[in-house]
């Protein structure tokens, strides 16, 4: 009856983190597909390796990198003025960094929960550079 119960709670959890996690990645995908293939640092496809446990840790610090290459690359090519040269890594790397301690014991807690907040700003600021290449 407990492993039943302990079950249901680790499937709840994993939903709760999986459904935000594909809609994120799903617009992540579409601002790298917005972006000229000659302006494009990567697959948009690729995004999705990021769902690959521990694995997905690093590979968010490549796609922070490659997306804000790609969208400096496509503002130049379209002569789309904006206030950043790499659009989106001021928000992005600190965010990875946080992610990547939240594996820490102790500091964990602390640094997932400002993680998440860097992650909501991330999403928010891809979302609307991706909005300005549509």
């Amino acid at each position: 009856m407990l492993g039943a119960m302990f079950s249901g709670m680790w499937l709840f959890f994993m939903l709760l983190w999986l459904v935000p996690a594909i809609f994120y990645l799903l617009m992540l995908q579409k601002a790298f597909t917005r972006c000229a293939p000659e302006s494009r640092a990567m697959d948009p496809n690729m995004v999705w390796l990021m769902l690959i446990p521990i694995f997905g840790i690093v590979w968010h610090f490549i796609i922070v990198n490659n997306m804000a290459k790609s969208l400096g690359a496509e503002f130049a090519k379209r002569n789309i003025v904006i206030e950043e040269a790499e659009p989106g890594k001021k928000v992005g790397m600190p965010m990875c960094i946080l992610s990547a301690c939240g594996i820490i014991p102790f500091i964990g807690i602390l640094a997932g929960i400002a993680a998440l907040v860097f992650w909501v700003m991330y999403w928010i600021k891809i979302a609307e550079y991706s909005e300005k290449l549509a």
